[in-house]
């Protein structure tokens, strides 16, 4: 089994039926050693946090299986915190793409001049940034998008109808245990029929979530996802 990639909370490795293996680390997104799913480097290690970012994996693509939502999830094992996967391929160098209900988060210092943290974004706000650590993870437009040919207007139309819809399924899910999103993060790609699909997971620590005004940290937020 031949390592590919090496990424901030994952390892990919290709396997000999074509398809690929994820192996989930315990390494989340943050700063000063605290958590933020909105940073674009490592910031803490989290024993355990790799299999329960898997959990919450499953639990979602399962959900969105039932949805009739396409993704590249074949199949997990829990105990290896690996998850199989169908081949795609990233646009450009890599595409993060956030989805927004509630701005807070880097969208404040952005945009703090226009809108107050905690507003709510009603039928949720897409953007899409580069996967760049050195440039800080750059915004990029629909447009800039076209323009550079990493993917056509097509491409981008249809990843973002599906952010908003797999957003709300994480969304109605949450609320129904009584959490609030307020914004999470996905990645895309397409597979080798050009059909853009959802990517690597829906995990705890890519989303930011509150319980009664309080952000819920990854570990305890699987827990209140799976019900334990």
């Amino acid at each position: 089994m031949e390592k590919i990639y090496t990424g901030k909370t994952k390892d990919v490795f290709q396997l000999d039926n074509g398809n690929v293996l994820l192996k989930f680390k315990d390494d989340c997104t943050g700063k000063d050693g605290k958590f933020d799913p909105g940073e674009n480097a490592v910031g803490l290690t989290i024993e355990g946090i790799g299999r329960e970012n898997l959990k919450t994996s499953i639990h979602y693509f399962e959900l969105l299986k039932e949805a009739g939502v396409k993704t590249h999830y074949v199949s997990a094992n829990v105990e290896d915190a690996t998850m199989e996967v169908l081949p795609a391929k990233v646009f450009g160098h890599g595409l993060e793409v956030i989805c927004r209900l509630v701005a807070t988060g880097s969208f404040i210092p952005r945009y703090g001049a226009y809108i107050a943290d905690g507003t709510k974004l009603p039928g949720g706000y897409v953007e899409t940034t580069f996967k760049d650590d050195a440039k800080g993870d750059p915004l990029v437009t629909k447009d800039g998008l076209v323009a550079l040919g990493v993917m056509s207007a097509d491409m981008y139309d249809s990843m973002k109808e599906q952010t908003l819809a797999i957003t709300k399924v994480v969304a109605d899910d949450l609320a129904k245990k009584g959490l609030e999103l307020y914004d999470i993060k996905f990645e895309f790609g397409y597979d080798k029929n050009g059909e853009v699909i959802l990517i690597d997971e829906i995990a705890s620590g890519n989303m930011r979530v509150y319980k009664d005004g309080s952000i819920v940290d990854p570990m305890d937020l699987t827990a209140m996802i799976l019900g334990k």
